[in-house]
């Protein structure tokens, strides 16, 4: 006599799905490829730019990248490397993502660590503080 139990329905789950995003297409989450990307944009523009003007200097890579991360976020919600990929950085709650969001998401992103440290909606340390997700446009 085999006994069948039945297994219980798998919840489908997707990143964002418990902020209430759709699981692909326009404000999804951006994925890690996008994000990665996007970033060594960012990075690349920083130490262009530095060895330009500084001759490439450390500490002027890192202060042109944080000064554009939060001029571009505040003004177009995403940094060079966001717009390029396709990506913005958005509140939870909605609308303009404001002055304090952009400069608390780019300070914690340069600890680097805490940009490392992901939830089960793919959302780093960085956007945690500053209540903001990565989506696709």
């Amino acid at each position: 006599m085999s006994s069948q139990h039945p297994s219980p329905p798998q919840e489908d789950t997707w990143p964002g799905r418990r902020l209430g995003l759709p699981s692909d297409g326009p404000r999804s989450v951006a994925r890690f490829g996008r994000r990665l990307l996007a970033l060594l944009i960012d990075f690349a523009i920083a130490m262009l730019l530095s060895y330009v003007f500084f001759d490439y200097q450390y500490w002027a890579s890192t202060l042109i990248f944080a000064v554009t991360q939060i001029g571009f976020l505040m003004l177009l919600s995403g940094g060079i490397g966001h717009v390029c990929v396709g990506v913005r950085v958005v509140p939870l709650r909605g609308g303009w993502i404001g002055v304090w969001r952009p400069i608390v998401r780019t300070v914690v992103l340069l600890l680097v660590l805490p940009a490392l440290i992901w939830d089960a909606d793919q959302r780093g340390l960085h956007d945690k503080a500053a209540g903001t997700v990565l989506v696709r446009i």
